[in-house]
């Protein structure tokens, strides 16, 4: 049994080419639920549905999110009436959107949603939000605190963040299942997402770093970041604008208490020395996953050094 703790695009091309070498119904996929938000009155997941679509196969391969070959016809019409349209939004996309709020309407959580969608998008791997509770990530920056999505998608990360604050209104515990998935784990893994907006929020919540400090298990990660930049997302950025190494070696003090394995692009090979001198093992290979096959090759690494 695998646990896996996920942003959006790049863990999704990682797990994708990971689920099919392992037994199905073996794998369990922590998903960030800190980039949720609400638009046009729906409740958005977008790491979520990153994850569901890319594993049913009907992601857009070309963005990394969305439904391929989806229309925005709906995005227009709204456009028109004066509303936010901002958050590309296509028309099959929205359809998850509406139905996911409609059934939270009838009182169901957001691990009970995630569930339905699973089950109806036919995915195999086991897929659980990170909380049922209210969770956002707001970046503090020189233009003033806003949601997280703001800053990526509406302003296009072009910020500088100051701090990055998990906002928890009611105060935000595990979704049912998360910490017993770290718990009865034979490994984790740490996808190759940002380690501030992506995995920090799974972090932040209470038990999750005690559970990955506890378990015999290996832990292990993949750094986001390749020689000092993320090859998408901003989250070499935000780690500069809050005053950190934007390298991965960060990354891999970030996690170290808990860290047991890091895996680290060739790229970066100078670096392995001073990871490995935190007391973490060290694995160098290509870890830039353009082609089917160099995905399918990353996992196929990952999968060895978790059973070595």
């Amino acid at each position: 049994m695998i646990a896996a703790l996920a942003g959006g695009v790049g863990a999704a091309k990682f797990l994708e080419c990971l689920v099919p070498l392992i037994e199905p119904g073996d794998l369990t996929i922590v998903c960030n639920t800190g980039d949720d938000m609400t638009l046009w009155g729906l409740y958005l997941s977008p790491d979520v549905d990153i994850i569901l679509y890319t594993l049913a196969g009907i992601v857009d391969p070309v963005k990394g999110w969305g439904v391929r070959g989806d229309t925005f016809n709906t995005l227009a019409m709204m456009r028109q009436y004066g509303l936010p349209d901002w958050f590309n939004l296509g028309d099959r996309d929205l359809a998850t959107h509406i139905y996911r709020t409609a059934l939270r309407h009838t009182g169901k959580t957001p691990s009970e949603i995630t569930e339905t969608l699973r089950r109806g998008l036919g995915v195999i791997a086991r897929v659980l939000p990170m909380t049922d509770d209210p969770f956002e990530t707001h970046v503090l920056t020189d233009s003033g605190r806003m949601h997280f999505q703001e800053y990526l998608v509406q302003r296009r990360a072009l910020d500088t963040v100051q701090e990055v604050i998990y906002h928890t209104p009611l105060g935000a515990r595990p979704a049912p299942g998360v910490l017993e998935a770290i718990a009865q784990a034979d490994g984790v893994i740490l996808c190759p997402s940002n380690p501030l907006a992506s995995i920090g929020p799974i972090l932040s919540l209470a038990g999750v770093r005690d559970h990955l400090c506890a378990t015999p298990a290996p832990v292990l990660a993949i750094s986001p970041i390749v020689g000092g930049k993320t090859l998408k997302g901003p989250a070499d950025r935000m780690m500069a604008g809050i005053g950190l190494e934007t390298s991965a070696r960060q990354v891999a003090f970030l996690y170290q208490d808990f860290l047991d394995i890091f895996v680290l692009d060739q790229t970066d090979a100078d670096l392995q020395g001073d990871i490995e001198a935190l007391g973490v093992s060290v694995l160098v290979t290509d870890t830039i996953m353009n082609t089917p096959e160099k995905k399918t090759d990353l996992a196929k690494v990952v999968l060895r050094a978790l059973n070595d």
